[in-house]
Protein backbone atom coordinates (compact mmCIF):
# COMPACT_ATOMS: atom_id res chain seq x y z
CA UNK A 1 0.00 0.00 0.00
CA UNK A 2 1.35 3.32 -0.65
CA UNK A 3 -0.17 6.28 1.22
CA UNK A 4 -2.46 8.62 -0.58
CA UNK A 5 -1.46 10.88 -3.55
CA UNK A 6 -2.74 14.42 -5.09
CA UNK A 7 -3.79 12.58 -8.27
CA UNK A 8 -5.34 9.95 -7.08
CA UNK A 9 -7.04 10.91 -3.85
CA UNK A 10 -6.38 7.74 -2.29
CA UNK A 11 -4.28 4.66 -1.16
CA UNK A 12 -3.03 2.67 -4.03
CA UNK A 13 -3.61 -1.02 -2.74
CA UNK A 14 -1.35 -4.29 -4.57
CA UNK A 15 -1.87 -7.59 -3.68
CA UNK A 16 0.89 -10.06 -4.74
CA UNK A 17 1.62 -13.74 -4.59
CA UNK A 18 5.11 -14.93 -5.06
CA UNK A 19 6.50 -11.76 -5.49
CA UNK A 20 3.98 -10.99 -8.70
CA UNK A 21 1.65 -8.23 -8.13
CA UNK A 22 -1.82 -10.13 -9.11
CA UNK A 23 -4.49 -7.11 -8.17
CA UNK A 24 -4.88 -3.51 -7.40
CA UNK A 25 -6.77 -0.86 -7.09
CA UNK A 26 -7.17 3.35 -5.83
CA UNK A 27 -8.63 3.36 -2.76
CA UNK A 28 -9.93 6.27 -0.86
CA UNK A 29 -11.73 4.95 2.35
CA UNK A 30 -9.18 3.88 5.08
CA UNK A 31 -11.64 1.28 6.52
CA UNK A 32 -11.34 -0.18 3.01
CA UNK A 33 -7.71 0.21 2.50
CA UNK A 34 -7.26 -2.13 6.57
CA UNK A 35 -10.04 -3.92 5.24
CA UNK A 36 -8.68 -5.37 2.10
CA UNK A 37 -5.18 -5.76 3.39
CA UNK A 38 -6.97 -7.82 6.29
CA UNK A 39 -9.05 -10.23 4.02
CA UNK A 40 -5.37 -11.02 1.78
CA UNK A 41 -2.92 -11.38 4.69
CA UNK A 42 -5.58 -13.57 5.65
CA UNK A 43 -6.00 -15.83 2.83
CA UNK A 44 -8.85 -14.84 1.51
CA UNK A 45 -8.75 -15.03 -2.41
CA UNK A 46 -8.58 -12.30 -4.94
CA UNK A 47 -12.43 -12.45 -5.28
CA UNK A 48 -13.17 -12.43 -1.62
CA UNK A 49 -10.60 -9.69 -1.28
CA UNK A 50 -12.42 -7.84 -3.64
CA UNK A 51 -16.04 -7.87 -1.89
CA UNK A 52 -14.25 -6.01 0.96
CA UNK A 53 -12.87 -3.71 -1.40
CA UNK A 54 -14.51 -3.04 -4.99
CA UNK A 55 -12.18 -0.61 -6.19
CA UNK A 56 -9.72 -3.52 -6.39
CA UNK A 57 -9.28 -5.07 -9.90
CA UNK A 58 -7.32 -7.97 -11.28
CA UNK A 59 -7.85 -9.57 -15.47
CA UNK A 60 -8.89 -13.09 -15.50
CA UNK A 61 -5.58 -14.33 -16.09
CA UNK A 62 -4.51 -13.89 -12.37
CA UNK A 63 -8.05 -15.63 -10.92
CA UNK A 64 -6.52 -18.63 -13.40
CA UNK A 65 -3.42 -18.51 -11.35
CA UNK A 66 -5.10 -18.51 -8.52
CA UNK A 67 -6.59 -21.87 -8.98
CA UNK A 68 -4.15 -23.81 -11.04
CA UNK A 69 -0.79 -21.63 -10.72
CA UNK A 70 1.02 -21.29 -14.02
CA UNK A 71 4.93 -22.17 -14.37
CA UNK A 72 7.00 -19.22 -14.04
CA UNK A 73 7.78 -18.82 -17.92
CA UNK A 74 3.69 -18.78 -18.78
CA UNK A 75 3.45 -16.31 -15.14
CA UNK A 76 6.01 -14.01 -16.84
CA UNK A 77 4.39 -14.00 -19.86
CA UNK A 78 1.08 -12.94 -17.99
CA UNK A 79 2.90 -10.35 -15.71
CA UNK A 80 4.26 -9.07 -18.83
CA UNK A 81 1.21 -8.58 -21.24
CA UNK A 82 -0.76 -7.20 -18.49
CA UNK A 83 1.93 -4.95 -17.52
CA UNK A 84 2.10 -3.04 -21.01
CA UNK A 85 -1.92 -3.49 -21.66
CA UNK A 86 -2.75 -1.42 -18.25
CA UNK A 87 0.05 0.47 -18.58
CA UNK A 88 -1.06 4.57 -17.71
CA UNK A 89 1.84 5.27 -19.51
CA UNK A 90 -0.17 6.00 -22.62
CA UNK A 91 2.73 5.17 -25.29
CA UNK A 92 2.97 0.77 -24.76
CA UNK A 93 0.18 0.13 -27.24
CA UNK A 94 2.97 -1.05 -29.83
CA UNK A 95 4.82 -2.80 -27.23
CA UNK A 96 1.31 -4.54 -26.26
CA UNK A 97 0.74 -5.44 -29.80
CA UNK A 98 4.29 -7.10 -29.95
CA UNK A 99 3.48 -9.04 -26.72
CA UNK A 100 0.18 -9.89 -28.21
CA UNK A 101 1.25 -11.55 -31.38
CA UNK A 102 4.75 -13.21 -30.16
CA UNK A 103 2.63 -14.75 -27.41
CA UNK A 104 0.41 -16.38 -30.11
CA UNK A 105 3.58 -18.24 -31.44
CA UNK A 106 4.05 -21.29 -29.38
CA UNK A 107 8.07 -21.25 -30.16
CA UNK A 108 8.48 -17.63 -28.65
CA UNK A 109 5.72 -19.03 -25.69
CA UNK A 110 8.25 -21.05 -24.16
CA UNK A 111 11.25 -18.50 -23.73
CA UNK A 112 10.36 -15.83 -21.16
CA UNK A 113 9.85 -12.36 -22.19
CA UNK A 114 12.37 -9.45 -21.23
CA UNK A 115 11.62 -5.91 -21.75
CA UNK A 116 13.54 -2.90 -21.58
CA UNK A 117 12.74 0.79 -23.05
CA UNK A 118 9.19 -0.74 -24.53
CA UNK A 119 11.21 -3.11 -26.52
CA UNK A 120 11.35 -7.44 -25.84
CA UNK A 121 13.37 -9.41 -26.32
CA UNK A 122 12.93 -13.51 -25.35
CA UNK A 123 15.35 -15.45 -23.10
CA UNK A 124 15.97 -19.25 -22.28
CA UNK A 125 16.40 -18.37 -18.93
CA UNK A 126 13.84 -18.31 -16.28
CA UNK A 127 13.55 -15.29 -14.42
CA UNK A 128 12.66 -13.65 -11.03
CA UNK A 129 9.88 -11.43 -11.85
CA UNK A 130 11.70 -8.79 -10.29
CA UNK A 131 14.53 -8.87 -12.40
CA UNK A 132 13.09 -9.29 -15.60
CA UNK A 133 14.57 -6.34 -17.42
CA UNK A 134 17.82 -6.02 -19.76
CA UNK A 135 19.27 -4.22 -17.85
CA UNK A 136 19.82 -6.56 -15.12
CA UNK A 137 23.01 -9.25 -16.67
CA UNK A 138 20.78 -11.16 -18.62
CA UNK A 139 21.73 -11.12 -21.73
CA UNK A 140 23.03 -14.55 -21.49
CA UNK A 141 19.71 -15.95 -21.76
CA UNK A 142 18.58 -13.68 -24.43
CA UNK A 143 18.16 -15.56 -28.42
CA UNK A 144 17.28 -14.19 -31.42
CA UNK A 145 16.72 -11.35 -32.78
CA UNK A 146 14.47 -8.20 -30.89
CA UNK A 147 11.00 -6.09 -31.32
CA UNK A 148 11.28 -2.48 -31.75
CA UNK A 149 7.76 -0.99 -31.30
CA UNK A 150 8.70 2.51 -31.96
CA UNK A 151 11.47 2.03 -35.11
CA UNK A 152 10.98 5.25 -37.66
CA UNK A 153 7.16 4.98 -37.36
CA UNK A 154 7.25 0.58 -38.19
CA UNK A 155 8.09 -2.50 -36.13
CA UNK A 156 11.48 -3.08 -35.94
CA UNK A 157 13.70 -6.26 -35.61
CA UNK A 158 17.54 -6.08 -34.56
CA UNK A 159 19.88 -7.97 -33.55
CA UNK A 160 21.25 -7.95 -30.11
CA UNK A 161 23.85 -5.34 -31.00
CA UNK A 162 21.04 -3.02 -32.03
CA UNK A 163 21.51 -3.74 -36.21
CA UNK A 164 18.54 -3.81 -37.62
CA UNK A 165 17.65 -6.92 -39.71
CA UNK A 166 14.32 -5.29 -40.72
CA UNK A 167 11.52 -3.09 -40.22
CA UNK A 168 7.69 -4.34 -40.54
CA UNK A 169 4.22 -2.44 -40.86
CA UNK A 170 2.54 -5.14 -38.38
CA UNK A 171 3.85 -6.52 -34.94
CA UNK A 172 2.75 -10.19 -36.79
CA UNK A 173 5.41 -9.41 -39.74
CA UNK A 174 8.01 -8.50 -36.72
CA UNK A 175 6.72 -11.61 -35.00
CA UNK A 176 7.29 -14.12 -37.64
CA UNK A 177 11.11 -12.97 -38.57
CA UNK A 178 11.97 -13.48 -35.14
CA UNK A 179 10.41 -16.81 -35.15
CA UNK A 180 11.83 -17.91 -38.22
CA UNK A 181 15.19 -16.69 -37.03
CA UNK A 182 15.00 -18.96 -33.35
CA UNK A 183 17.54 -22.11 -33.21
CA UNK A 184 15.30 -25.61 -33.11
CA UNK A 185 14.21 -26.65 -29.82
CA UNK A 186 14.37 -23.75 -27.74
CA UNK A 187 12.51 -23.18 -24.34
CA UNK A 188 13.47 -21.57 -20.74
CA UNK A 189 15.39 -24.01 -18.18
CA UNK A 190 16.58 -23.54 -15.04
Amino acid sequence: MYPPGEQCGGFWVALESHGVTVAGGWITEPAEVVGAAAAWLGGAGLAETRLRAPCVEFRPWALAHEREPFGAVELAWHVMLDRFHTSGWGRTPRTNALLVAAYARPALRALTPISSHFNVWFSTLIVPSEKRQVGFGLWEGVVGYGLFPHDEGMYGVRRRGGELVARTGTPEEAVDLVVAALPEGLGAVG
